[in-house]
C-alpha cells in the first residue's frame, strides 16, 4: 500500500472542542432566531361593504376598551375569551366577551357580555349580560355560529363544593329574538 505524501490533516479528526464550537454556534443561531421574529399575523378585515346588503360594516367592538358591569375591588377586570360576529342581523358585528376579576388566587366567576359599537362615540359598550358573575359560573368555552352564541358553563352542585373545582357542566345557547337574547339548550348531536 502506498503511503500518502500529505500528512493527516488535523481538521479531519473531531475532538471535544469541535463539538463545543458547533454547539455554541447552534445555540447562537437559535437565540438570534428567537429575537428576530416576524410581526404577528392579523386576521382582521378592514371595514368595507357587506356582500349581502351592500352597506359598510364597522369593525367588531374591542372589549379591551369597554367598561364591564363587574365589581373587582382592588384588582382589574380581564377579558379571557372573545368572539365576534353579527348576532342581531343588522350587518354590523358584535363581540361576545368572557370577563373575570384578575384574582391572584382561586377561580373567579366569569361574566359573559355582548358588546356593540356606540354610534355616537365609536367606543365598545355592553348591551347584554348573558352570564352574570353573581351566578358564580365559569364560562369555559364560547363560540358563535349562525348568529347564535354557544357557551360551555361550569358550576357547583352545592355550596360545599370547593370554588377551585366546579363539578357541574352545562351548555347554553343564546339567540337574538324580539329585541333580547333568549337562552335555551343547544340541540345535541345525534349519530345514526
Amino acid at each position: 500500500m502506498q503511503q500518502s505524501a500529505v500528512p493527516e490533516l488535523a481538521h479531519t479528526h473531531t475532538r471535544p472542542i469541535h463539538w463545543l464550537a458547533t454547539a455554541t454556534a447552534l445555540a447562537g443561531v437559535v437565540a438570534l432566531s428567537s429575537i428576530l421574529q416576524p410581526d404577528a399575523a392579523t386576521a382582521a378585515q378592514a371595514a368595507g361593504p357587506d356582500s349581502k346588503t351592500g352597506r359598510a360594516t364597522a369593525p367588531a367592538p374591542n372589549p379591551a376598551h369597554a367598561d364591564f358591569p363587574i365589581e373587582c375591588g382592588p384588582v382589574k377586570a380581564v377579558v379571557v375569551k372573545k368572539a365576534s360576529g353579527d348576532l342581531d342581523g343588522d350587518g354590523n358585528p358584535e363581540t361576545v366577551a368572557v370577563v373575570h376579576c384578575d384574582a391572584p388566587m382561586g377561580t373567579p366567576p366569569d361574566g359573559l357580555y355582548v358588546l356593540t359599537t356606540d354610534a355616537d362615540t365609536g367606543k365598545a359598550r355592553v348591551v347584554a349580560t348573558l352570564v352574570d358573575p353573581k351566578d358564580r359560573t365559569i364560562v369555559s368555552g364560547i363560540a358563535l355560529q349562525d348568529g347564535t352564541v354557544l357557551g360551555t358553563l361550569l358550576g357547583y352542585s352545592s355550596s360545599d363544593v370547593p370554588r377551585c373545582c366546579p363539578d357541574v357542566k352545562d351548555s347554553a345557547k343564546w339567540q337574538w329574538k324580539n329585541g333580547t337574547f333568549e337562552r335555551s339548550k343547544p340541540s345535541e348531536a345525534r349519530s345514526v
